[in-house]
């Protein structure tokens, strides 16, 4: 299961009413705006699985609920999914509402890898009208950060000339991607990884079915990121962590066949989520190796730092420059054996 499939376990950002361990990023969103110092544009950051979109909609909501004259009304921030204001949100009925996302293909009906030109192109006329309740019209997307040299051009000619009265939301898992000149132009909001505890709890809300063995396990591999430990936390999320570990724990001695059978596997799945998440599997194991090896010497460190910075590496630029995945992957292995001899 991928990250972006989560409304299987857990609500889509949309329909989320609960979100733990933001509170303080939230806070700082709210006094801007109690203080008259609400920026036009706000750029939402940190890993991905944390609960960015679920917080972008929760600010959508509380500024949505304002009234024009009206003392803020901080009580929307818990916005009961009754709300009819919550479900028109919810069910992208709301008219003031505008969420920029990754198209669904027709032919493949699979999400696109990026957000288009096509995606952007109406922000603009949008945010240009008048609220129809009244308030604020306000652009989420998300991710940001998924928007093509097009689209993130588009975008641009929005940003440096705000409507009144208009709010962006752009979520961003990397924002480093971003053109500098949007970022100059959004105010930075940072959603920090979430905790131990928070993690466990939430698989708790959502997977109640786990054992605690499998919890734990899942709360160490998270690093922070619930979406991670969802995505995880099925059968097919488990068997791609278990085959990993398998393979990684046996090394030095690499099995050539069973690594580009494996990696067939994690490319299968066109959305890259698999993929994405054998990065983190590989990273995370490295991670773990170099914490091993502080407290040994230094030469018995030193190569194991040095996989680690290449794989990253490597997982970085498969994304940005669009590698051979399973290319990355089999590379990747092949350099964590080598250290290992």
């Amino acid at each position: 299961m991928s990250v972006d499939e989560l409304e299987l376990t857990a609500p889509a950002p949309c329909e989320n009413s609960y979100l733990a361990g933001h509170a303080e990023t939230e806070r700082l969103f709210v006094d801007a705006f109690g203080g008259g110092r609400l920026a036009h544009a706000w750029l939402i950051t940190g890993p991905r699985g944390i609960g960015k979109a679920t917080l972008a909609f929760r600010l959508a909501r509380f500024i949505l609920a304002q009234k024009s004259g009206a003392p803020v009304n901080e009580a929307a921030l818990e916005m009961a999914p009754s709300d009819p204001l919550f479900r028109r949100i919810a069910s992208g009925g709301h008219a003031d509402l505008l969420v920029v996302e990754r198209a669904v293909d027709p032919k493949t009906e699979k999400r696109r890898t990026e957000i288009t030109v096509d995606n952007v192109r109406n922000v603009k006329g949008f945010l240009s009208k008048t609220p129809a309740e009244g308030g604020w019209r306000v652009v989420i997307v998300d991710a940001a950060d998924e928007m093509n040299a097009n689209a993130a051009n588009a975008l641009l000619k929005v940003l440096e000339e705000p409507p009144a009265r208009a709010l962006l939301l752009l979520v961003a898992h990397n924002p480093g991607r971003l053109l500098p000149t949007i970022r100059s132009r959004c105010r930075k909001l940072t959603a920090k990884p979430l905790s131990d505890e928070t993690v466990g709890d939430l698989l708790g809300r959502y997977r109640p079915d786990l054992d605690a063995a499998d919890r734990q396990t899942l709360v160490a591999l998270a690093e922070g990121s619930i979406g991670r430990a969802l995505a995880y936390a099925d059968e097919e999320g488990m068997g791609l962590y278990r085959e990993a570990i398998k393979l990684l724990d046996n090394m030095p001695g690499v099995d050539v066949q069973a690594v580009h059978k494996f990696a067939d596997t994690a490319v299968r799945d066109t959305t890259g989520e698999a993929f994405r998440s054998v990065g983190d599997l590989v990273r995370w194991w490295l991670a773990r190796r170099v914490a091993e090896g502080v407290s040994g010497t230094v030469g018995a460190l030193d190569p194991w730092f040095e996989v680690w910075e290449k794989v990253t590496r490597l997982f970085e630029r498969a994304d940005s420059v669009n590698l051979d995945r399973k290319q990355v992957i089999l590379n990747a292995f092949l350099a964590i054996d080598a250290a290992g001899r």
